[in-house]
């Protein structure tokens, strides 16, 4: 996605910028465009990913194939997992925050704009050298996405690609930490006048909650990248069992809140659209804030039953936290069904995706309690039901979320509409490839399939439903296709000024971005596009009730 290259001669210090061309872009201290150069670049990594995934599916069609060796299969699920988890999902998710809270809360632009651009260059170059691994002689890390020790140390793991990795890694997330501090710190001292703390929108309420997350957690991931880089400098740090089990505390204290911060940006993007495409006001509000920090709370606190299998954590403490997490999402569901139950439902596109989010996604929370519960996790670990958990969580759900937000916000970040027949077929495309790619794998982990293999003998009846996952992901690489086409062309056909324009609120949106012009100028709001009254968490639709009612009341009158 791309905004107008709107010229501006001073930034909100005051000061010259430059604004004109690819230079202007990459210097740029304009929220906005820091935002979409986020996006823009998860974007680019995903359909780079989907690729890595594409020929893994391949390679698992059929039993006993040989369409890649093993160590290579071994650099594509690693790399993949690596790109979806740090350079994709959370970074678009943060990318969102940086657009799109500035404008919520009536901002004229983001707290420390030059930390926030030197966050995006810190990800994008951290994207950069992890996949530069594949250049060097010995390839990428091969060793999982959580790159346990000593499998990944320097004797089990030769060569550069890993200490790529772990420097890629590093740098990525040192720069969604910085990108997370600047969404939180604008929220706090740059709201305008009336917007108080109960008056921001559920999405704002989100980005407050992931940053929380991003600050706490994520440091304890460079934590554990340095330990890793230790290990490999010295091997023998890795013959004391202490380290090993240590490394998977430091990494999973990030690894389980990353899912919520891959999960609660989506989460409120369908609960945006779910209440505009409603015609109502977003149900259950106040219940949905506090579930969002108690949910917050509670992913520090459950890490440990990622290691249940490990004998070295307290089972019924951790899987006691597990389950507590049904009721801060349960509240959030119910509020998304309460929205829409005896709403005035348009099936525009954006409200397709969040529809199809609620189900889907629920798949992946239940499962996730299933592995929450040791006797079930003995059974199942690592094996292709966490496989298919992690995906329906991070595809099924955040990925239709992730769609809804983009097709919801694309006309006010490009000024264009996009063509509803390709996104209703790319829709389509995507709810049969996910289920069809992800459901098989829940039946192939129960009967015993291990995850990160690069092969499987054919006596072990594993292939039909591996062919028919196959076929599944063929699904989604045409849906992608789909999206990427309509975003190209639709992009294409605006510098040709022959794109649909969009009007300012093409939706009849509830929150403040709806209030200015698509796409938005400099400073976000004009003397022509002011902000208006403050009265509620929806103050958009305030004014439309208002001028409903005062209608009413002059027509009575008459």
């Amino acid at each position: 996605m791309t905004v107008s290259s709107t010229s501006t001669k001073e930034d909100t210090g005051g000061r010259p910028v430059s604004s004109g061309g690819w230079l202007g872009w990459v210097t740029s201290t304009d929220h906005k465009r820091i935002g979409v150069l986020t996006m823009g670049t998860a974007l680019v990594l995903l359909m780079a990913m989907g690729t890595l995934a594409l020929t893994m599916r391949a390679q698992l069609a059929q039993p006993e194939q040989h369409l890649v060796s093993t160590h290579t299969f071994n650099q594509l699920f690693t790399i993949h997992g690596s790109g979806m988890i740090y350079m994709v999902v959370t970074p678009f998710a943060l990318g969102m925050g940086v657009y799109l809270v500035p404008l919520q809360i009536g901002a004229p632009g983001i707290a420390m704009p030059r930390s926030t651009l030197l966050g995006y260059w810190l990800y994008a170059l951290g994207a950069l050298v992890m996949l530069s691994g594949f250049a060097t002689p010995l390839g990428a890390h091969a060793d999982g996405w959580f790159s346990y020790p000593p499998m990944a140390d320097s004797v089990n793991s030769p060569g550069v690609g890993s200490d790529l990795w772990i420097a890629g890694v590093f740098l990525s997330t040192t720069g969604t930490i910085i990108m997370g501090w600047t969404v939180l710190w604008t929220v706090l001292r740059k709201r305008t006048y009336g917007m108080t703390m109960l008056r921001l929108p559920v999405f704002s309420w989100s980005m407050i909650a992931s940053a929380l997350m991003v600050i706490g957690a994520f440091p304890a991931l460079l934590a554990a990248l340095v330990l890793l880089a230790a290990g490999r400098a010295d091997p023998s740090i890795f013959d004391h069992n202490v380290w090993n089990i240590g490394y998977q505390h430091l990494f999973w204290f990030y690894g389980h809140p990353v899912v919520y911060v891959l999960f609660f940006p989506y989460l409120a993007a369908v609960a945006e659209v779910l209440a505009v495409f409603s015609g109502r006001r977003f149900f259950g509000y106040t219940g949905t804030v506090l579930s969002l920090l108690v949910f917050a709370a509670l992913s520090m606190s459950v890490w440990g039953h990622h290691m249940f299998a490990t004998g070295q954590a307290t089972n019924d403490y951790y899987s006691l936290a597990s389950i507590a997490l049904l009721v801060p999402a349960g509240v959030e569901y119910f509020a998304m069904i309460g929205t829409i139950v005896g709403g005035r439902l348009r099936l525009a596109p954006p409200m397709l995706f969040a529809l199809a989010f609620i189900p889907q996604f629920l798949i992946g929370g239940l499962t996730g309690i299933m592995v929450g519960t040791p006797v079930i996790d003995y059974h199942v670990t690592d094996s292709y039901f966490v496989v298919a958990h992690l995906h329906y969580v991070l595809f099924a759900g955040s990925a239709f979320g992730l769609f809804a937000g983009v097709y919801f916000w694309f006309p006010k970040v490009t000024g264009v509409m996009l063509g509803h027949g390709a996104t209703r077929l790319h829709f389509w495309l995507l709810v049969i490839g996910t289920n069809v790619t992800f459901l098989p794998m829940f039946a192939l982990g129960y009967l015993g399939m291990p995850r990160r293999v690069a092969t499987y003998a054919a006596f072990e009846g594993f292939g039909w439903m591996n062919l028919l996952s196959s076929i599944g992901a063929a699904f989604l690489a045409a849906a992608m296709a789909v999206f990427a086409v309509n975003v190209l062309w639709t992009l294409r056909r605006r510098t040709l000024g022959i794109a649909e324009k969009a009007p300012d609120d093409p939706w009849g949106g509830h929150s403040l971005e709806w209030a200015t012009s698509s796409p938005p100028p400099r400073f976000n709001f004009t003397p022509e596009h002011p902000v208006p009254p403050i009265t509620s968490f929806a103050p958009l639709l305030d004014l439309r009730q208002r001028g409903e009612q005062e209608a009413a009341a002059g027509g009575s009158r008459s």
